[in-house]
Order: C-alpha cells, then sequence, then structure tokens
C-alpha cells in the first residue's frame, strides 16, 4: 500500500511544503512510515534538489503545523503537478524528542542516498548519516588477571569526562568503588567477575567501553565481548611482561583481526626495559610494534613521556589524591633549552639515546597497518597516578576504527545497511535488584532505521519483538534511547526471549555467526537444599545459566533428574553459589564430578547411535537436547576416536541453534 505525497513551491520560495503528512504518535516522538522514497520528477527538476526539497519542506512542515508539540500534522490539498513523491507505509522514518531524524531515500535508479536532518532550524545544518557513525569508537579491554584492568576503565571514564572521581577495585582502600565493578561480589572481593558496557561522549566521539573480567576463569565472557568490540586494548603490566591469559585473548583479537592498543601499565613500579617489552610483542605474537609514548624513568624515578609524534615530553606530578584526580601534567617541547634543568641529568642523557635509537629502529606509524591490525601502537604510563592516560585517550580516538562490516548468511552488513540489524552477544539478570530484570546486551551492526518501539524479528525463532525500552548502558545504570547507530551497544529488557549469540533484524533475515560455548573443565551435580523453593531454583538456574555463568547438561537416564553444572573454573561456581543464595534465595550443594574433558557429537543422536555402546565416558545432554560426552581425561578422548571412528567428529564446543 502506498500514499501519494505532494510538495508545491510557494513562490518565490523554494519547494517547502511537505503535504499529507500523517504520522503515528507514539512515546511522545513523531513516527513516519516510509520504508524508502521513491521520486518521479519532471526532467527540469533534479532529483538532488528533490532530496533537499524534501529534507527543507518536512522541517517546514513540522515546524510549522506541530510547533514541536507533537500534534497531528495538518494534511494539505496543495498540489505542485510535476512532483510527485510515492511512499511505501512499511517501516518508519522518526523525529524524536531531541529531534534526530532518519531518512532512507531510495531514487528509481536503484542508488540509495541517506539523509539525516535536524529541526533545530528550518535551514539547519544536516549531518548524514555516516557522520553518525564515523563518531562511534568502541573497544574491549584485554589483560591478565591484576594488570590493572578495572583501574585502567576508571581513569579512561575520568578523563573521558564520564565520570568526575575515580574509584578503585581494591575495595579496603577505596573511598567509592569502580564504576565498572557495580555487582555486590566485585566490590567485595576486589575482581571483576562480569562484564560490562559504558557507553560515554567525549571529544566529539560516542565512546562504547566494554570491560571484561580479567580472571581466566571468566575468560569464555570475555571471548563474548570481543565479539562485540571494534577494537582492542592489550594492557601489559610492565614488571612482569606477557602473561599467560593475555596472551590467550590477544589469539582471540587477532582471530578477529582487531586493531590492538597496547597499554605498558605499572610504569611507577619496577618494570622491565621498554624495547625488551616491544620485543616479547614482536616475537609472541608476530605483531610489529610502534611505540607512541616513551617512558623516562620506571620505578620512584618515572617521572614522564616523550610523546614521539608530537617530540614533546609531558611530566607528570604525584599528588595525595591516589589518582582519583587528573593528574598535573607539564608539557616541555624536547628541543626546549630547559628541558635538562628539569630532569634529572642522567634520564635526560638516557632520554636522549633512546630518542636516538628509536628514530633508527622504527620506521614512521603507518595508520593503515594499525586499522588492520598489523601494527599495534604502544604506549607507556601508570594508570593508579593517570599518568599517561590522557595521552592514550587522544591517541586512541584518532588511531580506532569505526565500526565495520559484519559477516552473515547474506555476505557482509556494512554498517550503512539501510535495515536494523545486530546480535546479543551477553545477558545481565538482576542488574537493578530492585526490579528482577533481565537485560541482552546488543551490539548493533546496522541501523538503517533503528528506534524505539519499532518491531525487530528474532532469526532463531522468527518471533516479533517491539523494542519498546531500548537503552543506553553506564555499567549498572541505564538511560531510554530513541535512536541508534552501528557500533552502539543497546541494552534489551525483554526477560527469556533472548539467548546468547541470537540475531535480529528488520528487512530480509539476517543471521550472524553464533557465539561458541566451550568445553568446561570442572563439573559437579546440582542439588537444591529446599524442595520449598522449586520455583525459585528453577528461575535462577535458568536465568544464569542464560548469562553464560556456567553450563549446565542433564542426564539421559530419566531417573537422574539433578542437573549437571559445568565451567572453566573454580571461581564460576562460587560466583553461582553466591548469587543464588543473595539473589534468589536459595541455598543449593554442589558435589564434585571427576571429569574433566567434554565434548560434543557433531553427528548429532543419529552418530551416536550408530556407534553402539560407549566405553569410558558418559553420555549427557546441554540445555539445546544435543549429545556431550564427558571424559575423566583427554587419553580417554583419543581412545574412543581411535575405536569408534563411527562416531564422527567430537568438537570442544558448541554453536547456538540459530
Amino acid at each position: 500500500m502506498a500514499t501519494l505525497l505532494s510538495m508545491r513551491s510557494p513562490s518565490p520560495s523554494p519547494l517547502s511544503t511537505l503535504t499529507s503528512c500523517n504520522p503515528n504518535i507514539t512515546n511522545n516522538a513523531l513516527v513516519y512510515k516510509p520504508k524508502f522514497l521513491n521520486f518521479e520528477s519532471s526532467s527540469f527538476i533534479s532529483n538532488k534538489k528533490i532530496i533537499n526539497a524534501l529534507q527543507f519542506g518536512l522541517l517546514n512542515c513540522i515546524q510549522r503545523n506541530v510547533s514541536l508539540n507533537r500534534a497531528a500534522l495538518s494534511p494539505s490539498p496543495a498540489i505542485e503537478e510535476n512532483i510527485h513523491i510515492k511512499i511505501s507505509t512499511e517501516n518508519g522514518l522518526r523525529l524524536t524528542e531531541n529531534g534526530s531524524l532518519r531518512q532512507t531515500i531510495e531514487e528509481q535508479d536503484g542508488e540509495a542516498t541517506e539523509e539525516e536532518s535536524s529541526v533545530e532550524g528550518t535551514e539547519g545544518n544536516f549531518p548524514s548519516f555516516k557522520d553518525k557513525i564515523s563518531r562511534r569508537r568502541n573497544f574491549a579491554i584485554i589483560s591478565h588477571p591484576d594488570a590493572g584492568k578495572t583501574t585502567l576503565t576508571e581513569k579512561l571514564l575520568l578523563y573521558g569526562g564520564a565520570i568526575h572521581e575515580a574509584g578503585a577495585v581494591k575495595a579496603r582502600r577505596a573511598a567509592r568503588h569502580a564504576t565498572s565493578d557495580w555487582m555486590e561480589l566485585e566490590k567485595q572481593r576486589g575482581i571483576s567477575i562480569t562484564s560490562t558496557a559504558m557507553v560515554f561522549e567525549t571529544k566529539g566521539f560516542q565512546i562504547t567501553l566494554l570491560d571484561t573480567p580479567g580472571h581466566q576463569d571468566f575468560g569464555e565472557d570475555t571471548f563474548r565481548t570481543l565479539a562485540a568490540a571494534d577494537n582492542a586494548v592489550m594492557l601489559v603490566d610492565a614488571g612482569k611482561g606477557l602473561e599467560p591469559q593475555t596472551k590467550k585473548l590477544f589469539e582471540v583479537c587477532r582471530m578477529r583481526k582487531l586493531p590492538v592498543f597496547t597499554f605498558m601499565n605499572k610504569m611507577d613500579r619496577p618494570a622491565l626495559e621498554p624495547l625488551e617489552l616491544l620485543d616479547q610483542i614482536e616475537q609472541e605474537f608476530g605483531l610489529a610494534t610502534y611505540p607512541v609514548s616513551w617512558p623516562i624513568g620506571s620505578g620512584d624515578r618515572f617521572i614522564g613521556l616523550y610523546h614521539i609524534p608530537s617530540k614533546n615530553v609531558h611530566l607528570f606530578q604525584k599528588d595525595s589524591k591516589h589518582g582519583s584526580k587528573e593528574a598535573s601534567v607539564k608539557i616541555v617541547p624536547f628541543g626546549d633549552s630547559t628541558l635538562n634543568t628539569i630532569i634529572p641529568s642522567d634520564l635526560y642523557k638516557q632520554l636522549k639515546d633512546e630518542i636516538e635509537l628509536i628514530e633508527g629502529l622504527f620506521p614512521p606509524m603507518d595508520v593503515a597497518k594499525i586499522n588492520s591490525g598489523d601494527l599495534s601502537p604502544v604506549f607507556f604510563g601508570s594508570a593508579m597516578n593517570n599518568f599517561g592516560v590522557e595521552l592514550f585517550l587522544d591517541s586512541f580516538l584518532q588511531y580506532a576504527v569505526q565500526p565495520g562490516a559484519h559477516e552473515s548468511n547474506i555476505g557482509q552488513i556494512l554498517p550503512d545497511y539501510p535495515h536494523f540489524t545486530g546480535f546479543v552477544f551477553k545477558l545481565q539478570a538482576n542488574m537493578d535488584p530492585k526490579h528482577r530484570d533481565k537485560v541482552a546486551f546488543v551490539r548493533v551492526c546496522s541501523a538503517g532505521q533503528f528506534s524505539k518501539g519499532m518491531k525487530v524479528q528474532l532469526a532463531r525463532t522468527g518471533k516479533t519483538i517491539t523494542l519498546t525500552r531500548p537503552q543506553k548502558l553506564f555499567a549498572q545504570s541505564r538511560a531510554t534511547m530513541e535512536v541508534g547507530f552501528a557500533g552502539d551497544v543497546i541494552g534489551l529488557n525483554n526477560p527469556n526471549t533472548f539467548c546468547i549469540g541470537d540475531s535480529v533484524y528488520t528487512g530480509p533475515r539476517v543471521s550472524f555467526p553464533g557465539i561458541p560455548s566451550f568445553s568446561p573443565d570442572i563439573f559437579c551435580n546440582l542439588r537444591n537444599t529446599n524442595p520449598s523453593k522449586y520455583k525459585q531454583f528453577q528461575k535462577g538456574l535458568h536465568e544464569l545459566v542464560g548469562e553464560g555463568a556456567v553450563q549446565v547438561l542433564y542426564s539421559v537416564v530419566s531417573a537422574k533428574t539433578d542437573p549437571i553444572l559445568a565451567a572453566i573454573g573454580q571461581l564460576q561456581f562460587e560466583v553461582f553459589e553466591y548469587r543464588m543464595a543473595h539473589e534468589y534465595g536459595v541455598e543449593i550443594n554442589l558435589e564434585p564430578l571427576g571429569f574433566t574433558v567434554a565434548r560434543w557429537v557433531a553427528g548429532g543422536w543419529p552418530a551416536l547411535e550408530k556407534a553402539g555402546k560407549l566405553y569410558n565416558c558418559v553420555t549427557v545432554k546441554d540445555m539445546w537436547e544435543r549429545p556431550v560426552l564427558l571424559f575423566r581425561n583427554e587419553w580417554n578422548v583419543s581412545q574412543l576416536m581411535s575405536e569408534k571412528k563411527e562416531l564422527g567428529e567430537l568438537t570442544p564446543y558448541a554453536l547456538p541453534s540459530t
């Protein structure tokens, strides 16, 4: 069904009146319903002029007839006989309360032109849809435990203007806790045990910072978060160099071809030589490096940084506030004659020698190689004392990539794809203890028509979902979003609808690659100690397993009804037990089992039946009813594979149903 709308050009003004407007009014916003606009014009008026007229006319119509009070637009009988605009009434354009308007304009020759307009004035500026995307930057921080990841996160929020005073991860020393560590158990233990998203504006960019748990027991949560990131920050303890968990997570970044920015932290403590740290990255990962900043001293004598691109020296002063406020910085050009009187003579001589060495060893920085993941820019500093954090943030905004393409079942989905698409990379229950809600974290891949109140399809089930309350996230805090763009991370509150790895879309069906579950290492029988709390037990189990906090398996023997919990590390069980008690009021017992390896049967139940009776393993099923074999050790796996070749492939991971 289509409606003919017309514009007329009152002399002597340009075409300025869009008539026969018929918006729906929902949630304090005017919602238009065209999916695309086709232009039929006489030869003397160019398509570009029509597009400009549409922008000007629509704004004029809104401001004159509505006066920004959300009243219905009055149709006008006026017709300009030379211009007819055919509007399909499927899906919509949206004018939000803050004046953001999204249009997808498709000319008859098939070329799409996308515009975004503002209602601040009838002849205001019209920043393009691509300009909105180009302002987006998102990144995840990876590190080994205790490298200072949460501290760096907090300081980036401080320098980004998102908070006014930085907290600390060490609960016993902190007047306030780290923003990203919102869960009560995180505050008690002084560790990060769940990933979270923090969105804030700084220096003309919208930043989405994806904070990840550093502990290896929660590596799967970090893996899922990296699926939503466009850039990665690799945090290294300068006193220890590369550590095992950092190496594992870097391989995930390499697999996804993410640009990797390296921050050598804790330079205010005894540290390895800078060149040794750079050499570790190049030898271990085969990744070229370029030092953007260079430390002046280390430990108690760490006094500043030399910024190589600008050839300026940044000198820091410690304060008594332990890094809760921005550090005092004095910037001096390296050639300044007073510099050798400010810096101790031995450090000044060392800096001069090292600068000559750097200029001889490293070719000029290649931003294209940074963006392709073939070159890692390296920064030095101390997150605890705020030394080098602002320098890193400014450089990151300059070199990081904006949202890019994502592979799907229909090929690459570009950020300017004309339909909304996204995928769920995380679920989190009970972020708001008062409401016991469940939030799905969705990475927006394209947002051709994303807006509050729109209807999307869930690829796994085909179900239609209304996005009544899309939310902008900042750790535990949330605010309603009206519009979104590619690169954004939004929170959707729709209990029991989503699973990790789900794809959502408008338009043609789109499915992104699923996010796998990995083979757990430890297993326990799970028992509810209080049968009267059966409902609470089932609710807690369903929600926490849905988060990916642990995996759940079930016996194929009908008489055995107790679930089997499976995890990568013991700390996951401890967190599960704590949350069941404090969030659902259920006390549980965990009885260890003697298995250490799980393998999914790629051929499913038919392959299992064909293989016949199996020895040295136990058959169970996962939450998707797929067969899983549990073994006591890897040797049993190898033995079974050699004896039962008809069983086919056994995989250490499984993708969710799509």
